[in-house]
């Protein structure tokens, strides 16, 4: 999947919402998410359970959204797509964006951008977010992530590791909507390869790891200060097992990555925009290269949808 159709697909998406954004529809505000970084609907840094666009049941809808993160050594830019139908399935897709900054020029590789494209689908599998508000069932999907890694200046560097550089997550997200005490909460479990989500590849055998998937928890919670205004925060695990083959190769902890978690504020001026910003800690990414600076810093997204 190459640049030209990521963004073909947004461009289309963006001129089917210039088409819809009038149409009515019966879902709430805020309550199909927004774009988290991977292209599916939830918070910004993991998926929820909900079907994103503005389509409810016998309908289709799409979203379209641009996200750009910047913390103390890195910036990330991220433009994505997805289509909602029926309220039951979700097809997503995302383009990252990573500049390394100093990290590439520390590498020899000045100018390095990581880029890492994300095709993704979810199926709702039982309960209704709304319908179920007043009862403890959650909405509950299923839901996997194909990801792949543009080749850089880093292919030998990751090969040396044993790190590939496509992978696949499968997840499930459980997401439960207290209407009556305007609260949301969602977990997620996803079953994953993927270091720094996949940035930095998938998987590494030096050293005598096991290329297993492993489990991550990850855990949003959100209040409805309005009906269009959301706050709340979000706390993702990550995997390490790249710190160990680093260490192997004479890096030390140089490789060493940790939990990434948000506090977020999410407005929806109307039922077709929306805007999130929010306080990010990526925790360390390649602290070889950063003097173990803990990547801090903001977090800008805004999705249009119908």
């Amino acid at each position: 999947m190459n640049h030209l159709s990521v963004n073909t697909l947004v461009a289309t998406c963006a001129a089917l919402f210039c088409a819809g954004a009038h149409a009515e529809t019966g879902k709430l505000l805020l309550t199909g998410g927004v774009s988290s970084i991977d292209g599916a609907a939830g918070g910004g840094l993991t998926p929820w359970a909900v079907i994103g666009s503005n389509a409810t049941d016998d309908e289709i809808g799409g979203s379209a959204f641009f996200t750009n993160v910047g913390t103390r050594d890195y910036g990330l830019n991220i433009v994505g797509a997805a289509v909602g139908i029926n309220d039951r399935y979700e097809l997503s897709i995302a383009q990252q964006d990573l500049n390394t900054r100093a990290t590439g020029t520390a590498l020899g590789l000045p100018g390095l951008h990581l880029k890492q494209t994300i095709v993704g689908a979810k199926v709702r599998v039982l309960g209704d977010a709304i319908l179920d508000s007043d009862t403890l069932m959650p909405q509950v999907a299923l839901g996997l992530e194909y990801k792949t890694l543009g080749s850089t200046g880093l292919d030998g560097t990751l090969n040396a590791l044993g790190a590939k550089r496509n992978g696949v997550d499968v997840y499930v997200s459980a997401t439960k909507l207290f209407l009556g005490q305007s609260l949301l909460l969602n977990g997620t479990l996803r079953a994953t390869k993927a270091n720094q989500n996949g940035l930095l590849g998938y998987g590494a055998t030096l050293g005598g790891n096991e290329n297993r998937y492993g489990l991550q928890p990850e855990f949003s919670i959100g209040y409805l200060v309005s009906k269009n205004l959301v706050v709340g925060a979000e706390y993702r695990f990550m995997r390490n097992k790249l710190e160990k083959a680093g260490s192997v190769a004479g890096l030390g902890n140089g490789l060493r990555s940790q939990d990434w978690k948000d506090i977020f504020i999410a407005w929806a001026p109307s039922k077709n925009v929306s805007l999130t910003l929010a306080y990010v800690d990526l925790g360390v990414i390649v602290p070889a290269t950063t003097a173990n600076r803990k990547q801090t810093g903001y977090y800008l997204s805004a999705q249009l949808a119908f």
